[in-house]
Parts: C-alpha cells; sequence; structure tokens
C-alpha cells in the first residue's frame, strides 16, 4: 500500500473514502490539510509537540501519521499565543504531517483540582499560582485555531464511566449545548476540521441521544469519548458497535484513549477508524514493548545478554496491517493470526468474543476456552 506525501493533498479541509470493508470494519484514506491518511490509525500522543525519545525522521519511517497535541499543555508553554506567531505548531515541530488537538478539557478534570463545572466552562485551579481560571468552549476553540491542527475537539463535559446517576445526563446534554458554542466561535473551518464528541456514559438512550444531536451539526468528524476509564470490557465494545453503528458512513470515527492493541483491533473490527493513548509511549519509557505476544519487559534479567530484535516480524505499526488486511480482503485471517498470536492456549476473552461476534468474524478456531 502507497503512502502518500502532502505535497499531492488537494485543498479541501477532510475528505474520507473507503477503499475496502470486511462488515463493519472498513480501511480508508482519509484526506486532511496536511497529509493523505490511511485507516484504522493509531495517533501516538505528543504532549507538549514532541513524541519523547523519537526523532521527527524516526516517526515517519514508522508510519506515524498524525500526532496529538495537548491544548492544555501547549497553551501552558510555550503559549498558543507564540505558535501562532511562529506559524502554527506544524512549523514549530517541523512536522509535515497531519496534527490533532485535544479540547484540553480532559486535563482540567484529570490532572489539576477540578473547582466547578458550570454552563460557562471548566474552573479548575492555574498550576501556576493557583488562582481559579475558567476554561470556556469558545476559548479552547481560540487555542486550538492558534495551534494549527488539522483536526481540533470540541470542549466536552467530561464524566468517567464508573460514575452513574444525573451527572452522566447532564454532561451528555451541556456537550450538545457546548458543540453550538464551539461552532460559532470556529473561525478557521475551511482550515481545520472540528470533531463532536459523543458522550452518554454507558447508558445506551443518552448515547443514541448524543449520537443523534452531534450528527444533525454535520461536523467534519466524530469521536467516542468517556470510555477507556475503568469501565468493564463488555461495556466497553457494547458502546464503541453502538456508536459506530449510528455515526455516518463518509465521516471519521475517533475512539478517544484507546491504545491497546487488543482494543484497537476489536474497534476496528467494530467500524471505528481512528484511536489515541499514551500507553504505547510510556510503557516504552519504562522498559516495555509491545509485542504480537502481549508485553516484553525489557529491564528484566533475563534480557541483559538478549541481542535478538524485540520483534523479529515487525517492520510497522499495527493500524498499517489492519489497513492492508481489509483492502486485500484477508481481515477475518488477520483477526485470527493476531488473537491466536496473543491468546496461544486459546483462552481468549469473552468479551472479544462476543464483540467478534457482532462484528461478523468467526474466530471460533482461537476460542479453545472461554476467559471472563
Amino acid at each position: 500500500m502507497a503512502w502518500f506525501s502532502a505535497c499531492s493533498i488537494p485543498a479541501v479541509p477532510l475528505f474520507l473514502q473507503v477503499l475496502g470493508r470486511f462488515n463493519r470494519a472498513r480501511a480508508a484514506q482519509l484526506t486532511l490539510p496536511h497529509y493523505l491518511c490511511q485507516t484504522p490509525l493509531f495517533m501516538p500522543v505528543g504532549t507538549q509537540g514532541t513524541i519523547k525519545g523519537l526523532t521527527k525522521n524516526q516517526l515517519e519511517e514508522i508510519g506515524c501519521q498524525i500526532i496529538l497535541g495537548n491544548t492544555y499543555h501547549l497553551a501552558l508553554r510555550p503559549t498558543s499565543e507564540l505558535i501562532d506567531e511562529l506559524g502554527g505548531l506544524h512549523k514549530f515541530m517541523n512536522w509535515p504531517r497531519a496534527l490533532l488537538t485535544d479540547s484540553g478539557g480532559f486535563q482540567m478534570v484529570s490532572l489539576l483540582h477540578l473547582a466547578d463545572i458550570t454552563e460557562k466552562g471548566v474552573t479548575f485551579q492555574s498550576p501556576v499560582d493557583g488562582k481559579p481560571m475558567l476554561l470556556t468552549p469558545e476559548e479552547s476553540i481560540q487555542i486550538q485555531n492558534r495551534i494549527g491542527a488539522d483536526i481540533i475537539m470540541a470542549l466536552d463535559d467530561v464524566v468517567r464511566t464508573t460514575i452513574t446517576g444525573p451527572r452522566i445526563e447532564e454532561a451528555m446534554y451541556r456537550t450538545l449545548r457546548w458543540i453550538d458554542r464551539c461552532i460559532a466561535a470556529h473561525k478557521r473551518p475551511n482550515e481545520q476540521n472540528l470533531f463532536g464528541i459523543v458522550q452518554g456514559g454507558l447508558d445506551p438512550v443518552l448515547r443514541d441521544i448524543c449520537v443523534r444531536g452531534l450528527v444533525e451539526r454535520n461536523l467534519p468528524g466524530y469521536a467516542i469519548g468517556g470510555l477507556a476509564g475503568g469501565e468493564d470490557k463488555d461495556s466497553f465494545w457494547r458502546v464503541v458497535a453502538q456508536c459506530t453503528a449510528a455515526l455516518p458512513e463518509d465521516k471519521p470515527r475517533y475512539v478517544m484513549g484507546v491504545g491497546y492493541p487488543l482494543d484497537i483491533v476489536v474497534c476496528s473490527a467494530l467500524g471505528a477508524d481512528m484511536y489515541d493513548c499514551v500507553y504505547p509511549t510510556r510503557t516504552a519509557r519504562f522498559g516495555t514493548a509491545l509485542v504480537p505476544e502481549g508485553v516484553l519487559k525489557l529491564k528484566h534479567q533475563a534480557m541483559a545478554n538478549d541481542i535478538r530484535p524485540i520483534d523479529p516480524m515487525c517492520e510497522c505499526m499495527l493500524s498499517r496491517d489492519l489497513h492492508s488486511s481489509i483492502v486485500e480482503g484477508r481481515f477475518p485471517e488477520f483477526v485470527c493470526k493476531f488473537l491466536q498470536t496473543m491468546f496461544p492456549k486459546g483462552d481468549v476473552p469473552e468479551w472479544v468474543c462476543n464483540a467478534m461476534e457482532v462484528a461478523g468474524i468467526d474466530i471460533s478456531s482461537c476460542c479453545h476456552e472461554m476467559k471472563v
């Protein structure tokens, strides 16, 4: 499969062309302002405009197509104003391919002492002087407009899936109200693609309301948010399956916070296109590599004199294998081989078997015994 350069990209902000399918799974070409991407794809997280430990050339060599930048961290340092003055994040990083920035809302909730979430926005403590600060949907978009990524994310009301009760419904409806404020504040719609985020916890009714509300806005793309936060895997895949089935066929579908290889394969089988997570790069920095069999802990004494390659069979990212297997009509075989390698005893988790049944992929040859 050819990998395209930015110079051949037409002057449109986003276009998705499906190149191949197997039931719900799909492989597509995603046209963005800076790159023609092949999906399914994984986006490594470059929090402050860099993937720690890797150069730009190394990222290109391994097939990285989109890097995710964190709006909150970039706004603090070096500031979005300075990035804008220097020509945007692409020039600041010297990165010729695509970029995505998050809204900053997740960091407010997960990293800081959250003071309050109101209709105005997210009030939090400044990490500089401890004073209360307010991030509104409008300010989030203004910051992302200055940073200049190909894809920007709407500010949503972030609630972990482990929370129950009326707060989930409140957050979902607020997310829908905030998307309209984000759309109104977006000043670069011909250069940057604003994605909405589906919320609603583990409640299928709330998820359906949110999906329909976002689709009515006819956004360039859609993310499935609020997952990978501690919910059980059976609930996880069912939310992904519900949302991908209801989202438009001609728009990209992005499952936020997913980075485990098994989760990526399952979500791709269910029709998702894009993923991000700090897990692969953060885990690697602590000496653990992700291999087809699971994880390889390179700091163990057994590795001290082992001169073999980490993975002698792999020359590329998992996402490229996913894409080519769907385009070439061998996706079921790819999935079975992947599962057989990861679970050589046939103890494939029951949630994976259930998800693959919905995806229309027969993995009975891999599941000699069920594991919950």
